[in-house]
Order: structure tokens, then C-alpha cells, then sequence
């Protein structure tokens, strides 16, 4: 007795296309996680990756929320386009452009607001509470503006 698998007709191009989506959104993903780890490296004083490599704690706090934030927003601009590969991939990219400027930004005014030295703190070998109020901050911002997709 042998049994057949059956299955749909197109079930294996439907298929590929979801794998080539994975790929090509993981890709838009990196490249705008990138995008906006070095944008806050920019806007930081001193060297931001160096400070991570190095494993201080509040640098690498910081940075771990920035990659959150912005993974929220990619994600919401892939769910927006409602299975729509290249419009998809198009909103992720310009939404995700837009949630960096925004981020950098934002979280620069509220360190101003509440007094924080972002490179000290950044800088400083042991934990700073003032790392949570920025990581929360890149948090918060990346969901305000990946809602602001839909």
C-alpha cells in the first residue's frame, strides 16, 4: 500500500513566495536596525558600538531598545500592506526611515527635558536608571510610530 501526498495546485509557488518574502523583509528589517543603531551612534557622543562591544550596560540598553523600536515598526508597516510583497517592502523602508528621524529626534528632546547627559550616562561602567527613561523613550516612540501605520 503506498500513500500520496496530495497537494494544492500553486501550493509550491505560494510557498516560494512566502520564503522570498521572509528574505527580502528580514533584509529591509537588518538594514533599517543598522540604519538606526548608527543613527543614534551619530547623535551620541563617543562611539556608541564601541561602547556596546565593550559590554557597557547602559550602552548596550539603549541600543537593545533602539532594535525593538524599530523592529515594531517594521513590522507593522509589513502587517499594513496586507500580504502585498513590493508595497510592503516599499512602506517598511519609508516607514522605517521616518521612525529614525523620529526616534533620534524625540529621544534627544526628552533627554534635554529631564536633565540626561546621554553620553555620560552611556559611558558609565555600572547601571544607570537614566538608561531605562532612554531605552523606554526609543521603546515607546517606535510604538507611537509603528501604530501611526495603521
Amino acid at each position: 500500500m503506498t500513500t500520496t501526498l496530495a497537494l494544492e495546485s500553486g501550493y509550491w509557488s505560494s510557498l516560494g513566495r512566502g520564503v522570498g518574502a521572509i528574505i527580502l523583509y528580514a533584509l529591509v528589517g537588518l538594514a533599517l536596525m543598522l540604519i538606526g543603531f548608527f543613527a543614534v551612534d551619530l547623535t551620541t557622543p563617543g562611539s556608541l558600538r564601541g561602547m556596546v562591544a565593550r559590554g557597557l550596560p547602559n550602552a548596550v540598553i539603549v541600543s537593545a531598545a533602539g532594535m525593538i523600536s524599530m523592529a515594531f515598526i517594521v513590522v507593522l508597516a509589513i502587517y499594513a500592506s496586507a500580504g502585498k510583497l513590493s508595497e510592503g517592502l516599499i512602506a517598511a523602508a519609508i516607514y522605517g526611515l521616518v521612525g529614525i528621524l523620529a526616534q533620534v529626534i524625540s529621544v534627544r528632546v526628552i533627554e534635554f527635558v529631564f536633565g540626561i547627559d546621554i553620553g555620560a550616562v552611556l559611558k558609565n561602567p555600572e547601571f544607570s536608571t537614566e538608561a531605562l527613561m532612554v531605552a523606554a523613550a526609543h521603546f515607546a516612540l517606535g510604538l507611537v510610530v509603528a501604530v501611526a501605520i495603521l
